[in-house]
């Protein structure tokens, strides 16, 4: 699932606003977005507006999709139209992320590939790709912050605390051709993992269907479950310890938090992971990294690497 934030709006101002000091009725067209939950991307949108009043617009049906009322846990589709409803001043309905100067030099710096089409990033551990829940700004809200002349959208996301290759489209045809290849799953790619213990020789593929769930306080998991979606990530051994191994993932499908729970539903979790780490495993970071990527543009066969970083390195078992 592609779940990059890159939303349209639409500049439809309805008649029908709630006076003065209120914004007017917007409708926000979702192009990137496919798949995420409509309260998630509300949240996402509406910085500032507290989630509480978000939750009550949903509720009491002032907000539509494709003209129809929705609930919270609803997921959109490509090309769906979100109305919002209007909003008073004190509750900006799409204040500008404010993101620091310096993160969008340094993921510039750090930047694996760059042409008209499309940015391949080397994205550090950390940082969102887009922002929700609860962030104000991720990688693709920091690349438009400082240029808005570029129609900056996701090819497809990385958890936050996953570094490595990241794909930026740069216009609608780039991203059209990357989500097509990535739902048809001719994207290829490579995470490097280090895992608590000594993964088996013998265990090269872990196959489990896996479902998404919500914790009471909220927060997104994923768990393995006869009632999720099919789910295969093929393992390699590259190195190790009795302590510690170092992988080399490569996903045949694109579910949430995917690699992680395999890798702790198969018996070693994967270093540096809060979510599905015993604290036994818990690191600084998360010590999974997107390697490798590759994929074809504009008849081109293109093939990317982001180097380890350091602190993955310092926690790799030697020899």
């Amino acid at each position: 699932m592609l779940t990059g934030q890159s939303i349209v709006c639409a500049n439809s101002i309805q008649a029908g606003g709630d006076g003065a000091g209120a914004s007017p009725v917007r409708t926000l067209t979702v192009d990137a977005e496919q798949g995420q939950r409509l309260d998630n991307f509300l949240l996402g949108r509406l910085k500032g507006v507290p989630r509480s009043r978000v939750y009550r617009m949903v509720r009491r049906g002032e907000v539509r999709v494709n003209g129809a009322r929705a609930r919270p846990s609803d997921r959109l589709a490509h090309g769906d139209r979100v109305r919002v409803p209007p909003l008073r001043d004190g509750a900006p309905g799409e204040s500008q992320p404010l993101a620091p100067a310096a993160l969008f030099e340094s993921l510039l710096a750090n930047a694996v590939y760059r042409d008209d089409d499309v940015l391949v990033l080397d994205k550090p551990s950390g940082v969102a790709a887009h922002g929700g829940s609860g962030l104000s700004f991720g990688v693709v809200e920091t690349l438009r912050q400082f240029d808005p002349g570029t129609r900056y959208a996701l090819a497809h996301r990385l958890d936050r605390d996953t570094s490595g290759c990241l794909a930026v489209a740069k216009n609608r045809p780039a991203l059209l051709a990357l989500h097509e290849q990535f739902r048809l799953g001719r994207v290829r790619k490579r995470y490097d993992l280090l895992v608590a213990g000594r993964w088996p020789p013998r265990l090269r593929r872990v196959e489990e269907p896996l479902e998404r769930f919500v914790l009471g306080n909220g927060e997104r998991r994923v768990r393995v479950s006869r009632k999720g979606d099919a789910a295969r990530t093929d393992f390699a051994i590259l190195g190790g310890s009795e302590h510690i191994t170092w992988l080399a993932a490569h996903p045949k499908t694109g579910r949430t938090h995917q690699i992680r729970v395999h890798a702790a539903a198969a018996g070693y979790p994967i270093l540096g992971d809060d979510k599905y780490a015993p604290r036994a495993a818990r690191r600084a970071r998360l010590m999974l990294h997107a390697s490798g990527l590759a994929f074809t543009l504009n008849g081109r066969a293109m093939r990317f690497s982001a180097p380890l970083p350091v602190e993955f390195r310092r926690a790799m078992p030697a020899g």
